[in-house]
């Protein structure tokens, strides 16, 4: 690791990512890279220049990182840039016609009915769930005390027991190792793109398509018995207590329709998958590097000691949770759970002085504008003092870990709930330290992943 010192004379450190790409990659090359590890496929000159056009099978690539180019793709003319074949190929077995693969008319209906469900307002009903899973994993990992812990599998199983219960009131211990088992062999497999994917035109079918509509049978499958087994179950509610409950109650303000059953599902699906994964990877992260920073840690659990009442009915005031809440901004700047965004051009276009034709792809990538060189100071360094109040303002264009524009994900808010009140009950009862001594780095396919999981041990304070 490397030390540095910060602007504000806060200690910093360099956390360990894999080296810029050499320039001139060939296109099978970089197919290949985009099939491992896609941070990879990035030389020095992307974190330097706002600008950088290369040729892939046929046609142009373009990385967008300057302000004024995003904002055309994604805020100005989102209509004439859309999703690419390859990306609907991947994402569709798993999230059908959902908010995230839709497109057009059925977008818009979508994200005006989905859009109740996830104000402010709407999340803190979701609040006891998050913190009743959380408490849970406290009392698991307080038997654990001092002994070699692999936390990112418990940290997953968390994420996806807190997207259980706030979707379905349900405990995820039946179905949680079956979902989590197919999200992973998905990923690791399936999810993965391939060469055809990039090259064959979406109407035909290749053998991965082949075998991910088979793998969408199971998990539609699984999705349907978890629903079945939710509208069955007894309750006394008399008002909303879930994602499920609001997703049902949902109208489009314009139209005045609901969701279908197949619609619905489609967006449980997504929530699910999208939900937990951003949660599980940006809580992985921040253990990882808070392991090395002790200060850190501290600070998160001091001011968690005077925030949050364990044994309280009241809900944690999340707004004084500023440093936790900064450490998490800065954890999702250098490593963005999504880390690229990638549109086809539908029509011929300029953007920064680039000409755009049909089927071009205008690409933003995160995990580079995180990092680029022009926008911000030591952009390898950890140094949550970036998003404290009182800080230069981050151009709201070098900063998406949500995305931006009409597109921007919907859940934002509820994920910054869950990992922040997750995070601070986490420091406030454990100091972490990490045993082993290889570095973790990421790999990024379809989230941007540790490649391994390394070993901890956790101190009771």
């Amino acid at each position: 690791m490397q030390t540095s010192v910060a602007p504000e004379g806060i200690r910093t450190f360099i956390p360990p990512h894999p080296d810029p790409a050499p320039e001139n990659l060939s296109p099978r090359q970089l197919a290949s890279l985009m099939r491992t590890n896609n941070i990879r496929v990035w030389s020095q000159r992307a974190y330097e220049e706002k600008v950088v056009v290369r040729r892939f099978f046929g046609r142009s690539s373009v990385l967008f990182n300057a302000p004024e180019a995003i904002r055309h793709v994604l805020v100005d003319h989102p209509e004439a840039y859309g999703r690419t074949r390859a990306t609907l190929r991947i994402l569709k077995p798993l999230l059908g016609e959902g908010l995230f693969t839709s497109e057009g008319p059925a977008w818009r209906h979508q994200r005006r009915t989905l859009a109740p469900a996830f104000t402010p307002r709407s999340v803190e009903l979701l609040i006891p769930h998050i913190r009743s899973a959380t408490t849970e994993m406290i009392g698991s990992l307080a038997a654990t005390e001092k002994e070699r812990v692999d936390l990112f599998p418990m940290i997953q199983r968390l994420a996806l027991e807190i997207a259980g219960r706030t979707m379905f009131s349900l405990e995820m211990g039946q179905h949680g190792s079956a979902l989590r088992d197919q999200i992973m062999h998905y990923g690791q497999r399936l999810g993965r793109p391939h060469l055809l994917d990039f090259v064959v035109p979406i109407g035909l079918p290749t053998p991965h398509d082949w075998a991910r509509a088979w793998f969408r049978r199971g998990w539609i499958r699984l999705i349907d018995q978890i629903m079945a087994e939710r509208l069955t179950a007894k309750t006394h509610a008399s008002g909303p207590r879930d994602l499920l409950d609001l997703l049902m109650a949902a109208r489009d303000p314009e139209s005045g329709e609901g969701f279908s059953p197949k619609q619905l599902r489609d967006q449980i699906a997504t929530m699910i998958l999208a939900g937990h994964e951003t949660t599980a990877v940006a809580l992985c992260w921040s253990v990882y590097l808070l392991a090395h920073l002790p200060e850190v840690q501290g600070q998160i659990a001091q001011e968690a000691a005077a925030v949050v009442q364990p044994d309280s009915e009241a809900e944690p005031p999340l707004l004084k949770l500023t440093y936790t809440r900064a450490v998490l901004d800065e954890v999702m700047r250098l490593y963005p759970p999504a880390y690229v965004i990638v549109r086809a051009a539908r029509q011929p276009d300029n953007v920064a002085g680039v000409t755009m034709k049909p089927g071009d792809l205008a690409i933003i990538s995160p995990w580079v504008l995180h990092r680029h060189r022009k926008y911000w100071h030591e952009p390898d360094a950890f140094a949550p003092e970036r998003f404290l109040p009182g800080a230069l303002a981050v151009d709201r264009f070098a900063y998406l870990p949500f995305g931006v524009g009409p597109r921007v994900c919907i859940g934002a808010h509820f994920a910054l709930t869950e990992a922040t009140l997750v995070l601070a009950e986490l420091m406030r009862s454990f100091r972490i330290e990490l045993v082993t001594s290889r570095p973790v780095l990421p790999v990024a396919v379809v989230t941007t992943q540790p490649d391994h999981a390394p070993l901890f041990r956790l101190h009771r304070r």
